[in-house]
Order: structure tokens, then sequence, then C-alpha cells
């Protein structure tokens, strides 16, 4: 075991149960199953998957299998896990087809070679009704409500199938299936994966160690990375795209992607700290580790190519260098491009801000809008840019807590 490797997942993980565990198991050599269970409710990754997906990879690299568990079957059911609703069935043609797309990008990260895939329909597509039965006798409807999604709506008064009960036994039951020595998730997924570890225990296993990491914020400095809530960078965004959008977070927000995100090592990124407490630019580091995103997933060159026409774009791009930064309070969920122009006083109204959209006179970090629902978030900084001479840079301060 390297020491490295271990002191990076406990610097990123925000639980181990149980440490000394993993790390006797390690230290003796072991080689372990590390699990992660997919969701394939939608069909592409962001770089909010990254802090998962790099544990897994650290885990490969130390000469361990990693166990990715698709959960087809559950996805029948409907993950709440993290949701104050229940989440729509999807058909089976649906899940095929983002599972396929979900292990494109996999591979980006993973070693295939290292990589042992099972859709979880396997085993519970067998079970009959005996044994669903035996399997929800191993916990209680008490344990199951104190969850805390469900302990929030059933707070709020809102419905819970009855059907959503089933699935964090069907998810536990995976680890007992492969059996599983680690299980690595978000936060949201602490309680399933715990079970995951009782059940196994009762099946005569030895308890799988349950390793959390975080959930990494959106763009938006607020909610967590998600492509419906439009805060995300997508692994498979073009290079321009990855680079302006990593430039477009806050200098705050710039900390939390790069402890999550970078391969930097922590003296490097701690060198970085200090010289921003001495005085310099933090947007020198925030260009550091946006190139070394999209050089991750591109290339050095198209990194280089990417800093190069940002460079451009708002430095020699007609836009001028005294703007004075204004700053708008925006609730969680953003504000509508239409009305953010009003408020920023480049446009006069927002039918005049809608009319210059149809019209392709409006751009945003250099981009032309052509759609008019566009949010921009709580958290975010963006120039804006209306016909050739109009310009405003503005930062959407968050809700207070």
């Amino acid at each position: 075991m390297s020491s490295e490797f271990f002191e990076r997942l406990r610097q990123r993980a925000v639980e181990i149960h149980v440490e000394d565990h993993l790390r006797s198991r390690l230290e003796r050599g072991d080689k372990l199953r590390v699990k992660l269970g997919l969701d394939p409710t939608a069909p592409d990754l962001h770089v909010g998957h990254l802090v998962v997906l790099d544990a897994l990879r650290a885990f490969q690299d130390d000469g361990h299998v990693v166990v990715l568990i698709v959960g087809d079957y559950t996805a029948l059911i409907g993950d709440p896990s993290g949701r104050s609703e229940t989440r729509p069935v999807l058909s089976r043609e649906q899940i095929d087809a983002n599972a396929k797309t979900y292990f494109d990008q996999i591979y980006l990260v993973l070693d295939r070679k290292r990589t042992e895939v099972h859709s979880n329909s396997e085993w519970l597509g067998a079970m009959g009704a005996a044994d669903v039965l035996r399997l929800m006798g191993k916990a209680t409807l008490q344990q199951v409500l104190q969850r805390e999604d469900f302990a929030e709506r059933l707070k709020a008064g809102t419905p819970i199938g009855a059907h959503e009960i089933l699935y964090p036994f069907n998810q536990a039951y995976d680890s007992v299936a492969i059996k599983a020595d680690v299980e690595i998730g978000g936060t949201d997924q602490l309680f399933n994966n715990l079970m995951g570890r009782t059940l196994q225990e009762q099946e005569n296993q030895e308890g799988q160690v349950v390793l959390t990491l975080p959930l990494l914020e959106g763009l938006d400095g607020v909610q967590k990375m998600s492509k419906s809530l439009g805060n995300y960078v997508g692994i498979d965004d073009a290079p321009d795209e990855m680079f302006g959008k990593l430039m477009s977070i806050s200098d705050e927000l710039m900390w939390r992607y790069i402890e999550l995100l970078s391969f930097e090592s922590l003296a490097t990124v701690s060198g970085w700290k200090a010289s921003i407490e001495r005085g310099s630019n933090p947007r020198d580091v925030k260009v550091r580790f946006a190139q070394e995103i999209v050089a991750r997933f591109h290339d050095r060159t198209a990194a280089q190519a990417a800093l190069e026409e940002f460079e451009s774009r708002f430095r020699h791009g007609g836009v001028p260098d005294d703007l004075v930064e204004q700053f708008i309070d925006a609730p969680a969920e953003g504000l509508a491009i239409a009305q953010v122009l009003k408020l920023s006083g480049v446009c006069p109204s927002a039918s005049e801000a809608l009319r210059m959209i149809e019209q392709r006179g409006v751009r945003v970090d250099g981009e032309t809008v052509t759609d008019k629902g566009l949010r921009l978030l709580a958290g975010s900084t963006h120039v804006l840019q209306v016909g050739k001479r109009k310009f405003a840079r503005v930062t959407f301060r968050k809700p207070a807590p």
C-alpha cells in the first residue's frame, strides 16, 4: 500500500467506516473488491462524478479490482436517495442506452482490464416473493424511514411510494451478491451502503468498508453538480467550453474543485495558497487547474489552445479592461437571462433583451446566446455583452443560508 494513496483517500473522504479495518487490510496486502453502484437514469457524466471515479482508479492503481454494479433492476423501482420526491421509473430501453453512454465515458477514467461489471438484475431478477420478504426481514421499517430523505419527506408530508422502501434492501444485497470488501459512494448513499455491510454480516460475510465521498457543488456553488440544473462541467464538453466553465467559478469555490479533482500534490496546492496569501492573483491558479482538467480529457495542445482562445476573447476581444463588477442577488435556481440583462443595465427591459437574443446580439462570456430560457446561477461570475458596445461583469450572489 502506498502511503500517499491512503492519505489521498483520507483527505477526500467524508467518512471511512471502519478506517482501521481498511488500513489493516491494505497493509497486509489484501486484494480488495471495491464496489460502486451506478445509477443509469441519465446518459452523461460530469466532473462531479470524478470524485468517486478517481478514488476507484486509485484503488485500481494500488492493485485492487473495481466492481461496477449497473442498477438496471433498481432503476425499475426508482432510487429516491437524496431526493425530495419519487424518481420517475425508466424503461428498459432508456436504461440500456444510458448505461452504454456511461461506460463509454467511465473508461476515460477507469482501467477497463481491472474493472468487473455486473447488472443487479442478474440476482435481483431471479428473486421470488418469498426471497424479497426474507430480505426485507433483515431490517425494520423504523430503520428505513430514518434515512434522511425519507425522514424529510415524512416531515414535509410528501408522499413516499411503498415500492421505494425496497430500494435500500436491493442495493444492499448487491454487496452480498458480489462479496464486496469496500463500497464507495457519495454522502447521499451512506444509509444504503451501511445496510449492505449489515446484510453481509447477517449472511456470514465480512462486512464491507464504507467510504463516502463529498458531492461536488456545481458552478453556482450552491446545489450539487447536475446536468438538469445546468450547473455542470461535462467530461465530454469541448475544450473551450470546459475551460470557460471552470474559469467562471468563484475564487472561493476554486479551492473546493482543486481539492476534489486535481492530481497536483498536496504540497503544490499548499504552495499555491501561500502564494495567493502573499498577493498573487487567484486567477493564475484557476488557469493552471482549468488547463489540467482540459488536458486530462483532451490533451495539452487543446488545453493551451483553450487558454489562448479565452485570453483572446476576454482580454483582446474588445471587452473593456475597466469594467466595474456588479453584484446581483440570485435565488438558488438562478436568474433568467432576460432578467439579468435588464438588472445589469445592458438592456432597458426584459422584452428588449429577448429581442436582442432573437437577433443573436447577446453574448455571455463570449458565447452567443440562443436559448431564451438560459439561467445564470448563484455563485458564478459572467461577462455580458449586448451588441458591440454594451458590457457588464456580473457576480451573482448566493442566497443567504
